[in-house]
C-alpha cells in the first residue's frame, strides 16, 4: 500500500485503550494487538481513503445486518477472500457487491477455509461501521 503524507498534519491519539493515528483530524489507522504483538492497520476510513487491495473478506448481503451490530463474522456469510490470508491476520470485511468496508478483524482461519465454511466463525470483529470509532467524526 503505497501512502504519500508529506504534506498532511499527523496525531497520535487514544481512544477506548486503543492508539490511532490522524491524518488531517481523520482516524486512519489504530494499533491492534495480536498473537504476534501490537501491529498497525487502517480503520475502515483508512480503509477506505487509501484502498488496500489485499487481507479482505467479500460477505454476502445477509452478513451485513449483523456486521453492522458488531457480531463476529461467521464463515458461511464469507464467499470470497484474499488467498493470502492466514488466521491470526488482520483483515477488512467487505461487501460483495460493491466492495465498501463494513467491518475489520483478526482472521481465525485461512482465506480459503472460511470460503470453504458452512457454519463456524471466521473472523473476530474489532472494528465496524456505526461502532464508537466510526462515529468519532460524525
Amino acid at each position: 500500500m503505497d501512502i504519500d503524507i508529506k504534506s498532511a498534519f499527523l496525531e497520535k491519539g487514544n481512544f477506548d485503550n486503543r492508539d490511532l493515528l490522524l491524518v488531517d483530524k481523520t482516524v486512519l489507522a489504530m494499533q491492534v494487538e495480536t498473537d504476534d504483538g501490537k501491529k498497525w492497520f487502517p480503520t475502515l476510513r483508512g480503509i477506505l481513503a487509501w484502498k488496500p487491495d489485499g487481507r479482505w473478506a467479500a460477505v454476502d448481503h445477509g452478513a451485513i445486518p449483523f456486521l453492522m451490530n458488531g457480531a463476529d463474522c461467521m464463515g458461511a456469510g464469507v464467499q470470497l477472500a484474499d488467498p493470502a490470508v492466514t488466521a491470526g491476520d488482520l483483515v477488512w470485511v467487505r461487501d460483495e457487491e460493491h466492495g465498501k468496508p463494513l467491518a475489520l478483524g483478526i482472521a481465525m482461519v485461512d482465506g480459503e477455509e472460511m470460503v470453504a465454511m458452512t457454519k463456524g466463525k471466521a473472523i473476530n470483529t474489532l472494528h465496524w461501521v456505526g461502532d464508537d470509532l466510526w462515529n468519532l467524526e460524525s
